[in-house]
């Protein structure tokens, strides 16, 4: 709960983009080994996962001004202050995947398998992406008096001071941490598996990735208490398309049986 990490001079150091850094390599460190095991050229993995990133961060970043337009037509330049925070990420998974097909269509490579390849470090990329949130302030919860609650203290966090919150940062990462370990378990035992029999598709891995992301943002909403614009029913775009992303990853699961 300490946006500010430390000061060098005029140079400030955020804590939210050193755990946002974090994510990134641990993520990408995985994904090249597991790469390597598969016998997959690490170039096609670092140029992939580099146009994903930044697709995924633009397309977080507008999907967080979209939620917040009244604050950035009076303040355009944050805009592009990523480093205070302010990414959401369900936003960034349908822009990174957007890139990701784009890529491996141009280069005629298999989706599902570096679908599959990448789900793990994408769950695993977001539980640290979230410390972050929860350094910064951003994606704060509503006011609670559950035994957990947190109080948000420092002046330049993004979440109400004072006042008990759900610590839905910690939850989305408890969350994310939790799909991560499921997804690399089920993965190795799929690399297994094709040891004694290559023709097992690929997409599962993916497509769970896809079904327990969309099940655990669509109930953590819930507990949100930032500004959620409502479209439907009491539901927010964020639950509109954490459903449409349970819809496709269920659809996949049983598919790429």
């Amino acid at each position: 709960m300490h946006p500010i990490l430390f000061r060098i001079g005029p140079i400030t150091i955020y804590t939210y983009g050193l755990w946002v850094a974090i994510g990134f390599f641990a993520a990408l460190i995985f994904v090249m080994s597991e790469a390597k095991r598969e016998n997959i050229p690490p170039q096609v993995v670092s140029d992939l996962a580099f146009y994903c990133v930044i697709s995924g961060i633009i397309g977080a970043r507008l999907l967080f001004v979209f939620y917040n337009t009244s604050y950035f037509l009076k303040h355009p330049l944050y805009t592009f202050a990523l480093w205070k925070g302010g990414l959401v990420f369900i936003g960034g998974v349908v822009t990174g995947l957007i890139a990701g097909i784009i890529y491996v269509k141009r280069y005629h490579l298999s989706f599902w398998q570096l679908a599959d390849l990448i789900a793990p470090g994408l769950a695993l990329a977001q539980g640290f992406g979230r410390l972050g949130c929860f350094s910064a302030g951003c994606c704060y919860g509503r006011p609670t008096h559950v035994p957990w609650a947190v109080i948000f203290k420092d002046p330049n966090s993004l979440a109400p001071i004072g006042i008990p919150l759900h610590p839905t940062q910690l939850y989305h990462s408890l969350a994310c941490f939790l799909i991560a370990i499921i997804l690399i378990i089920l993965k190795k035992r799929y690399f297994i598996k094709r040891l004694f029999d290559p023709e097992i598709p690929y997409g599962q891995i993916f497509g769970l990735y896809l079904l327990l992301h969309g099940c655990q943002r669509f109930i953590i909403e819930f507990f949100r208490g930032d500004l959620r614009p409502i479209v439907f029913d009491g539901l927010s775009i964020t639950q509109l398309i954490a459903l449409t992303a349970i819809i496709i990853g269920g659809v996949v699961f049983w598919k790429r049986r």
